[in-house]
């Protein structure tokens, strides 16, 4: 069984593979080192998608992810922005404007590494100014969208959108979103609010931290 111990509001700071990061409730990591916000799976223009498929989302659905990284930059102030990953949900649409318009906007350096949502040509990106890579390589880390395991390496990914399934003393079970990590890697909690979770279950050498609220919890075993 899993419990929590007691975190920060609004971030957690923990050490991971002698690197430092910040763990926000948005499903963001900012890497203290590297002074880099790292998100992954934000899946823009996917409620302009299920629209388009008779699918009733409210269009302020659309402006929830722009506030909210907004919020991010304006907290961490980074000086780069990294996206792991399914940035934009599908080919250029409606949103793909609003999405020119905002970088158009932005001051920090952005990288995108690429996913398998992202089928917008690499050019589109960098017309923007956002540089593309399948993988960034820092040192003894690498950062992709699908999770790998690299031997000597410390991979941080997303793709998966994990969640855990908590039990309470009642028999009542509770689903959230987390940040997964793993001995050789972690795996950031999905940024998009319409991406849906799926549920990993954890060994007893993985570190779970759930995003309760406003909070961000890390779990360990009993």
């Amino acid at each position: 069984m899993l419990h929590g111990v007691p975190c920060a509001v609004l971030f957690l700071e923990t050490e991971l593979y002698g690197q430092t990061f910040k763990l926000h409730h948005y499903g963001a990591l900012y890497w203290i080192e590297q002074d880099a916000l790292l998100l992954a799976d934000v899946h823009l223009g996917k409620s302009a998608h299920f629209r388009k498929h008779g699918m009733a989302v409210p269009t302020q659905a659309d402006d929830a992810e722009y506030d909210k990284l907004n919020e991010l930059i304006a907290l961490f102030q980074p000086s780069r922005l990294w996206f792991l990953g399914d940035l934009f949900h599908s080919y250029v649409n409606a949103e793909w404007h609003f999405f020119e318009q905002w970088v158009r906007m932005q001051e920090i350096d952005i990288v995108l590494v690429m996913g398998n949502h992202d089928v917008i040509a690499r050019t589109q990106f960098e017309k923007l100014g956002i540089k593309t890579v399948d993988a960034l390589h820092m040192g003894s880390l690498v950062l992709t969208h699908h999770p790998e395991e690299i031997p000597g390496k410390f991979n941080i990914a997303g793709h998966v959108h994990p969640s855990v399934s908590l039990r309470g003393a009642g028999k009542q079970r509770l689903k959230l979103a987390c940040f997964f990590a793993k001995p050789t890697g972690m795996i950031l909690a999905a940024f998009g609010d319409f991406t849906g979770t799926y549920v990993l279950k954890p060994q007893k050498t993985d570190t779970v931290f759930v995003i309760a609220g406003e909070e961000v919890v890390a779990l360990k075993h009993s």
